[in-house]
């Protein structure tokens, strides 16, 4: 799966953000670092809404 990312540089490194799961963010003193330790936080970002889902009704939509 494929997410958007932003990255943000200072002079304290990298923050990197993904628009479209809100509160989802992390850093790195480099892009790469950013960039890995963003794969992390969306893996256990989605965990906890898979967790807060079950035994809810869930349906797909597809929207073109």
């Amino acid at each position: 799966m494929k997410y958007r990312i932003t990255l943000h540089y200072s002079d304290e490194g990298y923050a990197v953000s993904v628009p479209g799961l809100p509160g989802c963010w992390s850093q790195g003193s480099t892009e790469e670092e950013a960039i890995e330790n963003i794969k992390i936080a969306i893996s256990e970002y989605n965990t906890v809404v898979e967790e807060q889902l079950k035994g809810k009704e869930i349906r797909e939509i597809e929207v073109m």
